[in-house]
């Protein structure tokens, strides 16, 4: 498969932004253009918020989190409203969210009333001395911080649930069907230089015995550190914490003095893809430099500079690429 990466240039931007909304099995032929067109005006409207806080001096976890909540509250992903359906017909949402000047982390699982899980995750990092909450404990977080628990009727979507009733049938195609298209991400260089990351899913469809994948694992889906890169992981959950995918990611920069783009390119184009492990990421470091490779067969993306339009894309064969 081909990846997206976007060219290197002299200049720091003053502030930049890139974002995916999941990674899999994503064609021209399985998306209408109604659809095609839903998503790309989706991923524009994401970038166009990010872009609007980043040029007001918001900061970059600011922007990572209100980013990935509007996903979160678009039906088309998979975070949020419009999350997969668990074996048992209900949903556990799971988030994280990292800032890369002070190695702060948030993260939260297996939630079920909560409208915006990156939000808590948010709250988890700011306001409890742990990093990562699951389940009731979270929840009972949130009631004491005064989040309003929604109805978990409010994530069904009838795409989603026809999803699951094709995954329960005896012949359906579980291997396709669970891989999570959709998970949400956002990688963001403040006019500060610093970064900062949020990720946000609803797993797997049919996902049994509280799984957990990659995205609320600081370290495998996603990782921010302003002496490398901040990375958002979108795939094949269990290979990349196997993997400590975002992790390597940004060891690759810090450590091996790797170029973003080459470090990321390897890392999932090589490594990754002989490990078994399809999906993708966005990343970005201190100078601006972003990166978007996959090796599967599409994934929801698109980033933003200072006074350039945005730019998205979902299938393989297109390019990502522009100076800031």
């Amino acid at each position: 498969m081909l990846s997206s990466s976007v060219e290197t240039f002299a200049q720091p931007p003053a502030y930049a932004i890139a974002i995916h909304g999941g990674a899999g099995t994503i064609s021209r032929k399985m998306l209408s253009k109604a659809q095609e067109q839903a998503y790309r005006a989706s991923l524009e409207r994401a970038l166009l918020l990010g872009d609007s806080l980043l040029s007001a001096g918001h900061e970059a976890l600011d922007v990572a989190i209100q980013v990935v909540a509007l996903m979160e509250d678009d039906s088309l992903f998979n975070a949020g409203k419009g999350s997969v359906f668990t074996f048992d017909g209900g949903h556990e949402l799971d988030a994280a969210v990292m800032e890369g000047h002070t190695l702060r982390a948030g993260a939260v699982a297996g939630l079920k009333r909560i409208k915006n899980p990156v939000r808590l995750a948010r709250e988890v990092m700011e306001q409890s001395p742990h990093v990562f909450l699951y389940g009731e404990g979270a929840e009972q977080f949130a009631w004491e911080r005064s989040f309003e628990p929604i109805e978990p009727s409010y994530f069904d979507t009838e795409r989603r649930r026809n999803q699951l009733r094709n995954y329960l049938k005896p012949t359906g195609n579980r291997s396709a069907d669970s891989l999570p298209k959709g998970t949400v991400g956002a990688v963001v260089l403040d006019s500060k230089g610093n970064l900062a990351v949020a990720t946000s899913t609803g797993g797997m469809t049919g996902k049994r015995w509280n799984r957990i994948g990659d995205s609320p694992i600081i370290g495998s889906g996603t990782y921010a550190d302003n002496e490398a890169c901040a990375v958002s992981c979108t795939g094949h959950g269990e290979l990349f914490i196997r993997k400590a995918a975002a992790h390597d990611l940004a060891a690759k920069v810090k450590y091996a003095k790797m170029p973003l783009i080459q470090a990321a390119e390897l890392l999932v184009m090589k490594e990754l893809q002989q490990f078994g492990a399809e999906g993708g990421l966005v990343a970005i470091d201190r100078n601006g430099h972003i990166a978007m490779p996959f090796n599967s067969e599409g994934m929801y993306r698109g980033y933003k500079y200072p006074s350039k339009p945005p730019v998205t894309a979902i299938y393989a064969d297109e390019p990502a690429s522009a100076r800031p």
